[in-house]
């Protein structure tokens, strides 16, 4: 987001090269990629929604000498019938949010069904409403999060029968696979909506040994005191900025963007320490690749072992949408899906990908 405005900002030096899832649970194997195109109509007649009940809180995640509140919100029927936990992770963005995945997990949890589902979901540290420390963020300080939100032993998400089935958009999807590859996480099944690997300026202008060092100093710059506030309002913590991105390639429908939606991510950037996550992001520590083979092959690796169901979309931004076309009938993908939407489907198209994802689980847990 943003990766146009940056480089207004850069020197113009630095402007001349640029052209712009198990014996737990009865889990299918898919060998062979299904392929489909969803529906733009969600049908409720065979399968009622419940109200459900919802409860936020916040979990202390311990990293090095740092102890940072993760901020999570748990979705459920509100009853004592047993159920299955399901982690929904946002997309990483200057703007990411719980918000995102909220429509979504009231969907799944309410839903009558042979199996009833626990829908946690928990923002990053650095965004959202977790705090936001000076750390060095990357990706490897992202997935040790993941890591330790789902595996310790005081986790929300955390099970006598380490049951789980973990859903995440854009990069949060890729680094929930990336530590599924390394056996760090064991989940039952793994959808990624709308994934991606490459942040917005690496994805747009490249990562040979010049851009690098310019997103080094970009990078620098808004972390530096004084200064590093000032750009990252003009880029990023504005109303104008934020709409732009919306309209022209977070949502494929732009009249789906609303002023709440504005106001509400406009707050986000406010919050204290609110400019570093963005930092990294933007410039490409939090990519968890660095190329379309290893992003592939990060999939490839999950073939026979944990399902996996990539939610793509119709309308997202053609460099994104080409990487997520080279999941179509890659190796590890149990089933693709193209939904309508851009780089946030769960938010601007809620009930196609609940239905989709639902389904998904029925093909786990009850066939």
């Amino acid at each position: 987001m943003a990766s146009s405005a940056i480089f207004n900002f850069l020197p113009s030096s630095s402007l001349s090269s640029l052209s712009f899832r198990s014996s737990r649970t009865q889990t299918p194997i898919f060998y062979k990629p299904l392929i489909v195109k969803a529906s733009t109509s969600v049908d409720y007649s065979s399968s009622s929604l419940a109200g459900t009940s919802t409860k936020n809180n916040n979990w202390v995640w311990k990293y090095k000498d740092n102890s940072v509140n993760i901020y999570y919100e748990e979705h459920d029927k509100g009853s004592d019938e047993p159920c299955k936990n399901i982690l929904m992770i946002p997309t990483i963005s200057d703007v990411s949010t719980v918000e995102e995945w909220r429509s979504v997990a009231k969907d799944i949890a309410g839903r009558n069904g042979k199996v009833n589902y626990k829908t946690t979901i928990v923002d990053w540290p650095g965004l959202g409403y977790s705090d936001r420390p000076k750390l060095d963020y990357n990706a490897d300080v992202m997935e040790k999060f993941l890591v330790d939100f789902i595996n310790a032993p005081d986790s929300p998400v955390n099970n006598s029968d380490k049951d789980l089935v973990v859903f995440g958009g854009g990069h949060a999807a890729t680094l929930a696979v990336r530590a599924a590859k390394k056996g760090l996480v064991k989940p039952t099944a793994i959808a990624s909506i709308a994934p991606t690997w490459a942040g917005p300026l690496p994805i747009v202008f490249g990562r040979d040994s010049s851009m690098e060092t310019r997103y080094g100093f970009l990078r620098g710059t808004l972390r530096a005191p004084a200064v590093g506030w000032m750009m990252y309002n003009v880029l990023v913590s504005n109303e104008k900025s934020i709409t732009s991105q919306y309209k022209s390639h977070v949502y494929a429908d732009s009249e789906k963007v609303t002023p709440y939606i504005i106001e509400s991510r406009f707050a986000l950037t406010k919050r204290q320490g609110a400019r570093y996550v963005p930092a990294a992001f933007l410039t490409g520590l939090l990519d968890p690749v660095k190329s379309r083979e290893e992003f592939v092959q990060l999939f490839a690796e999950l073939e026979g072992k944990i399902p996996c169901l990539v939610l793509a979309t119709a309308g997202s931004p053609k460099r994104s949408k080409a990487e997520m076309e080279a999941l179509k009938e890659a190796k590890g993908v149990s089933k693709y899906v193209e939904v309508p939407g851009a780089l946030l489907p769960q938010e601007e198209c809620p009930e196609i990908v609940a239905e989709q994802l639902y389904r998904f689980l029925q093909e786990i847990y009850e066939l």
